[in-house]
């Protein structure tokens, strides 16, 4: 997989404030993790981080910081602001060669299922799967060709045979499959409630008695 350079500046400061003030000049915080040394805050604009995020495959990231060290890495976690869906905060994972580590790719379906033609509907209810791998077997997404799926049928994490990685989900956990459309249910007509015995005319009587 080809490495895409991500230019980034070692925070100095990693207060809130510090943050927000980043935010509003176009650069987002986010950390550097490595299992081999300490945690470094750093910030990149917002303009070269959006490419790798909005987007549908992974990338192996060469990390240049302005202290002139060069650290490969991939991003481990995104944190997006709930109204405006803007990165608001980023963690990048670092690798070491020869060490297998975890992360999630994007799943890609390519083809038109034969059991929509039947009358089914596609319901995908994985889009990334947990896989682990060494760094040079990263791959960029996962395709899955779901063109002869028919009505009724699904493809599992243990019908996926992928070379040099280890799945981490679970094995009978559904991918996508095609389902009968389900049927709308008729509105249950409300049993009418007992009446109210009249006690107006009787309390009537009885004073008429007296």
């Amino acid at each position: 997989m080809e490495k895409v350079v991500l230019k980034a500046r070692v925070r100095k400061s990693i207060s809130k404030s510090a943050r927000s003030e980043l935010r509003k000049a176009g650069n987002i915080p986010g950390v550097y993790y490595s299992k081999h040394g300490s945690p470094i805050a750093i910030d990149v604009a917002e303009k070269e981080i959006n490419p790798l995020v909005y987007t549908t495959e992974t990338h192996l990231i060469s990390l240049q910081l302005d202290s002139n060290e060069e650290l490969d890495c991939v991003i481990k976690d995104i944190q997006f602001d709930p109204i405006t869906d803007r990165v608001i905060h980023f963690d990048l994972l670092g690798l070491t060669s020869g060490e297998k580590f975890q992360l999630e790719v994007p799943i890609v379906f390519h083809g038109n299922p034969v059991g929509v033609k039947e009358g089914g509907i596609v319901q995908t209810l994985l889009h990334k799967l947990d896989i682990e791998c060494f760094p040079k077997d990263i791959p960029q997404r996962i395709d899955i060709n779901i063109q002869s799926l028919k009505l009724g049928d699904a493809i599992h994490v243990k019908d996926m045979n992928l070379e040099n990685l280890t799945i981490l989900n679970r094995e009978d956990a559904v991918i996508v499959e095609v389902t009968h459309p389900k049927a709308e249910k008729e509105p249950v007509a409300e049993e009418a409630a007992p009446a109210e015995p009249e006690v107006i005319g009787k309390e009537k009587a009885e004073k008429e008695e007296e």
